[in-house]
């Protein structure tokens, strides 16, 4: 399942919807303003909150958490060490880890799991510029969890190339 994301979410205090394939709301991204960290909520289209992404604070390297239900779920940190491309890892509560990696900042990156692809993010299915897709390949992954992994990402990349 393909999901369409604008840029435009990232802006903090802003409310976006994520369409699905047929241009149907599929979830409500949440920018909560006037927070002392980063804080955005992935709702689902009856307003329901399906995961919460936070700036991680006091932590020596840049990382969000994913919280589902007030718990945290993941932990997203930038991988040491990765010269050729930028490489993520998202360690899951039970230990397990999900692989980011490609063209973070161009909206061109892959998310998978031992090796297995889970998710393809791309602007190449689009002419807007500001516009990409999150593909959801396997139908047993949790989508809102694909996509919360790609807006802490994209978040995190496009801090580091502030600073």
């Amino acid at each position: 399942m393909k999901y369409l994301v604008r840029d435009k979410i990232f802006a903090i205090g802003d409310d976006y919807w994520i369409e699905d394939e047929q241009g149907r709301h599929a979830f409500l991204v949440d920018g909560k303003a006037l927070r002392l960290r980063d804080t955005l909520e992935l709702k689902a289209p009856d307003g329901q909150v399906l995961v919460t992404l936070r700036q991680k604070m006091f932590s020596l390297r840049d990382a969000m958490t994913i919280e589902r239900d007030g718990r945290p779920l993941a932990t997203v940190r930038r991988k040491r060490l990765s010269l050729l491309r930028n490489h993520y890892r998202v360690t899951l509560v039970d230990g397990t880890g999900l692989d980011v990696s490609g063209r973070i900042l161009d909206r061109e990156f892959t998310v998978e799991y031992e090796g297995e692809l889970l998710a393809h993010v791309s602007r190449q299915w689009f002419h807007v510029r500001e516009t990409y897709a999150v593909n959801v390949v396997r139908e047993d992954a949790d989508a809102a969890l694909q996509i919360a992994v790609a807006v802490c990402v994209i978040r995190m990349a496009e801090r580091e190339r502030e600073d």
